[in-house]
């Protein structure tokens, strides 16, 4: 036995960007490119995995918020951390953003294992936005970065199985209303991180799921899984399977560096296989994942080495800082794979990170099955196939319902209010009253009674099947059609939340959202002119009300406008801006193609010329070079250039 594994509270500081406020304007707008991806006609598709491809896809991001309140302007931070620590090792987590694991040390090496990011900066790559780069992340929802990745998660000490502490995070996500645990597990003496993950399902209904866990990785390393064939997905959104190591063009993409493109490989690792990927560098040492068998999918996403890639990389983090790859672990094959949980159904496995050392001539050597085996070799010898599965039945039977002690960290209150919505039972994650907060208010009120409480429209709606029912039968008051037509338009029924919103507008004492709502509708069903003058009527009627609903109504107005040729009404709206809010990149952006398309070419330009930076510039955005080619012909400076598809 070693030392005992202690779990404590820290605080971490480092350069760090503010999240900001959330946009106030609710996610109605519909997802593009959610369905199935286009397949390379000469591949076949296992059964299972054709099954799932492009099921259930998401509608919208509904009742998650956008998150895209944060800049580009860093400032010292002191973060909350959770520090789980042995002999051995030391972990470090981030219970205020996702639960994100910031660094794996191993204290015998005296080595980092993961990508650590060393600051915090938000970028748009989550479902909702804001996300950040670095350490482990778990995901969870659909396909993508966790609506959760920069949100509180629940926090706290359990007992360990082997009768020590281990660190609980849980929490209910959003979109597909389902709670989740991880259980982050040091045994004493051991180098190695066990971490237990289940997935409930406590409705009646069949809910489709998904879960990747995330591991940012030195770039420099040679990636290895048991797998000689994968499917390669990149941004043209096109499956195809392609051999491992080394592609039809010749390059071993092993090495992430020897890529032009950015792509993901989710590698095809044989039945009755091994589950594992490892991050290995020139000695043959680093970085280890392995599970129990659910936990079946394995993936490389390389930047490659292209401009775009490297302008993404350095977004992400300050100047000079190494560039990083991700080897992930998920439920399904690919990551386009949505699979079922049943009604009351739960998933549950085990996941084990850690040092690993392997002979590097082997390793590095031109023989891929030699060097597989090689690393599968090493895994057997500190970490043996049978001992995470016999660890993983002891958490179920020890561990995975043991009930929290005293709190270390607190998420929201939207577990607490489903749970005393449907009187839920869940043994070892808790969502107690206490803690409905203000948010939960109205929801709890209309539970209790029936109805919602007189409020403002805005605030978030939930969309699930029983709160909509609950809003068709609550008294029809304005603010109850709103949140009505926002439930109905996530559920689909995109007419009928239409004429909700129509209900609403005829007694509304507040007409702008009903009206935002509205516009959304048409622009989405096609009917772009009358969108436009809808958005500029909201905008009209919200004008001098909170400035953060003015800055957010208004930045989507002028794009509206400019999207039907009305110069003259989008210019109008930009100028009645602040000047504080033009300052901001997005709108320097946004008049940078107003002046275009106004025939100020010259002007536009010179936008471009003083320089201006898009802090929510969507992963993959080619707007810049779009906008930049109407311009000129000069080749788009490196600032600029954030496009990610082969040209």
């Amino acid at each position: 036995m070693g030392v005992m594994t202690t779990v404590r509270r820290a605080v971490h500081t480092l350069p760090a960007a503010p999240l900001g406020p959330d946009n106030p304007l609710p996610a109605l707008h519909l997802l593009d490119g959610a369905g199935a991806p286009a397949v390379d006609e000469r591949a076949t598709l296992p059964r299972d995995m054709a099954r799932q491809l492009g099921h259930a896809p998401l509608r919208t991001l509904l009742p998650a918020p956008v998150r895209d309140g944060y800049g580009r302007e860093r400032a010292p931070l002191a973060l909350d951390t959770i520090v789980i620590e042995n002999e051995r090792l030391r972990v470090t987590v981030l219970p205020g953003l996702g639960g994100r694991v910031h660094s794996l040390f191993d204290k015998t090496a005296d080595r980092e294992l993961l990508y650590r990011n060393p600051v915090f900066q938000p970028a748009a790559f989550a479902l909702n936005g804001a996300w950040f780069s670095g350490g482990i992340e778990w995901n969870i929802g659909a396909r993508g970065h966790t609506t959760l990745s920069c949100a509180p998660l629940h926090a706290a000490v359990v007992p360990a199985p082997d009768g020590g502490e281990m660190l609980r995070l849980w929490e209910w996500e959003p979109l597909r209303d389902l709670p989740f645990q991880v259980d982050l597990w040091l045994p004493a003496g051991s180098a190695h991180l066990r971490v237990g993950v289940r997935i409930r399902n406590p409705h009646e209904r069949a809910v489709p799921t998904y879960w990747w866990s995330n591991t940012a990785v030195p770039e420099d390393r040679r990636i290895l899984a048991p797998a000689d064939r994968a499917w390669q997905y990149g941004y043209e959104r096109a499956l195809r399977r392609v051999p491992v190591p080394v592609t039809a063009d010749g390059v071993d993409r092993t090495y992430p560096l020897r890529s032009t493109h950015a792509a993901d490989y989710f590698y095809e690792v044989p039945d009755g296989r091994r589950r594992w990927i490892a991050a290995l560098d020139e000695s043959g040492a680093g970085l280890v994942q392995t599970s129990t068998d659910v936990l079946c999918g394995r993936k490389l996403f390389l930047w490659g080495s292209g401009r775009g890639g490297r302008r993404w990389q350095e977004w992400l983090t300050e100047p000079g800082t190494p560039g990083y790859a991700e080897i992930q672990a998920g439920l399904a094959r690919t990551q386009l794979e949505h699979p079922t949980l049943e009604p009351g159904e739960e998933v549950s496995w085990m996941e084990v990170y850690g040092p690993l050392a392997a002979a590097p001539d082997a390793v590095h050597g031109p023989d891929w099955a030699e060097a597989t085996g090689s690393v599968e070799e090493a895994l057997g010898r500190v970490l043996p196939r049978d001992e995470v599965d016999a660890a993983y039945a002891l958490w179920r039977e020890r561990g995975a319902d043991a009930e929290p002690g005293a709190p270390l960290a607190v998420g929201s209150g939207w577990g607490a209010l489903e749970v005393l919505r449907g009187g839920y039972e869940l043994p070892g994650t808790p969502f107690a009253e206490e803690l409905l907060g203000e948010e939960q208010r109205p929801w709890t009120h209309l539970l209790r009674t029936g109805a919602l409480p007189d409020m403002p429209a805005l605030g978030r709606t939930l969309v699930s099947d029983a709160w909509r029912d609950m809003l068709e039968t609550a008294p029809a008051d304005p603010a109850t059609e709103y949140h009505l037509g926002v439930a109905q338009w996530a559920a689909g029924d995109l007419a009928q939340a239409v004429r909700s919103w129509e209900r609403g507008l005829k007694n509304a004492s507040e007409r702008w959202p009903l009206l935002y709502c509205l516009a959304v509708a048409d622009r989405e069903c096609g009917h772009p002119r009358r969108a436009a003058e809808r958005h500029a009527e909201a905008f009209e009627e919200q004008y001098g009300g909170d400035p953060l609903v003015t800055a957010a109504l208004g930045r989507e107005t002028v794009t509206v406008l400019l999207e039907t040729g009305d110069t003259a009404h989008a210019r109008a709206v930009l100028e009645r801006l602040p000047a504080e809010v033009r300052a901001r990149g997005a709108f320097r952006f946004l008049e940078a193609r107003l002046l275009l398309a106004e025939g100020r070419r010259a002007e536009a330009r010179a936008v471009f010329d003083a320089g201006f930076e898009v802090a929510d510039l969507r992963e993959g955005a080619e707007v810049l070079g779009e906008v930049w080619s109407r311009l000129t012909d000069e080749p788009l400076p490196d600032a600029y250039e954030f496009r990610m598809r082969p040209s």
